[in-house]
Formats: C-alpha cells, structure tokens, sequence
C-alpha cells in the first residue's frame, strides 16, 4: 500500500493550525503565562483523558478522542515555543509572529518524524491508536521527572525531543482516524 505520509501529516497539521489560529485570535497568547510543568500536566490531561475514553467508549463530555489528540499536538507547539521564548519576550505576542513560530516547530518535529520513519520502516502504521496514547502518558511522566530534576538529566534527551515525540505520535493517531 502507498502512503504519502508527507501530505497526511501536513493535513492533520493543517486542522490542528488553523483551530491555534482561531484562539490565538480568541484569547491572544494567554497561554504564555504557563510554565513548563503546567504545559505539560495540560498534555497528560487530555492523554488521560483519551485513555479514559478507549476504555469507557463513552464521553459525557461531548468533546471526543480526535479533538483531545488535536489539543496534545497543539499544547506540544506551545510547549516548544514556550521553551524558545525568554522572560523578555512579551507576554502577547502577534498571530502572525506566533503562527511563524507554531511552522517552525511543526516543520523541526516533522523532520525528526522523517528521519525516525526512516529508521523504523513506519512501524506506527501497524500499531493501535491505543498504544499511541500509551506511548504518549508514558513521554508525559518523562517529561515530568525531567521537570522534576529541574531539567538535568545523565543519558536522555531533553524536554524539546520528548514534546516533539509527542506531537508526532498524536499526528500518527489522527492520521489513523483518518483526519484531514
């Protein structure tokens, strides 16, 4: 079976973009005041919330699985930007410069996730939706030791690779769900 998972990705990428737009729009850059940690327990939020629901396959919430992966890859983005932006930088910053740094993260992430299918023959494509959520609460409460141990770790890589781990795995999810 050919895939284009080059199209497939920029497409999820797509919805979950234009919806960052829209609320940058709403709320302008609110999430800015987030430090890392929150950001992160924000991410397990809507992991968990995802395990829940494979589990329970019932939400009485309304807001379902596809729109929980879409907030993990989104709350990644501000994840990263949040650990290039400095104390100086102000807290509202413009669409077009955030829209600017949401690319630049996406397209940094995409990369690794080509250099990573290479390496691993897109095994993704074989795997349940399930065992990426699991592979994402797992990264989450990596994430958090790492914040724990204020950021120092001895042979890992750092908060970035695992937001960027993250981000790719909830792309692979919407892809499956077919997403575009």
């Amino acid at each position: 079976m050919a895939t284009n998972t080059s199209q497939e990705f920029d497409s999820v990428i797509a919805v979950c973009k234009s919806l960052f737009l829209k609320k940058t729009n709403d709320y302008g850059t609110a999430w800015r005041i987030l430090r890392p940690a929150s950001i992160t327990d924000q991410i397990f939020i809507k992991a968990q919330r995802i395990r829940t629901l494979e589990e329970k396959k019932v939400s009485k919430v309304g807001e379902d699985i596809v729109s929980e992966y879409i907030g993990i890859i989104n709350y990644c983005a501000i994840a990263m930007m949040q650990l290039e932006l400095g104390e100086d930088d102000p807290y509202e910053l413009g669409v077009e410069r955030v829209e600017k740094l949401f690319d630049e993260k996406v397209n940094g992430t995409k990369e690794l996730m080509f250099a990573k299918n290479h390496d691993y023959g897109e095994a993704w494509r074989d795997m349940r939706i399930s065992s990426l959520t699991d592979l994402i609460l797992m990264k989450i409460l990596r994430v958090k030791q790492i914040e724990d141990n204020s950021g120092h770790t001895l042979a890992s890589e750092g908060v970035n690779a695992n937001y960027q781990d993250m981000l790719n795995y909830a792309v692979f999810a919407l892809i499956k769900l077919g997403v575009k």
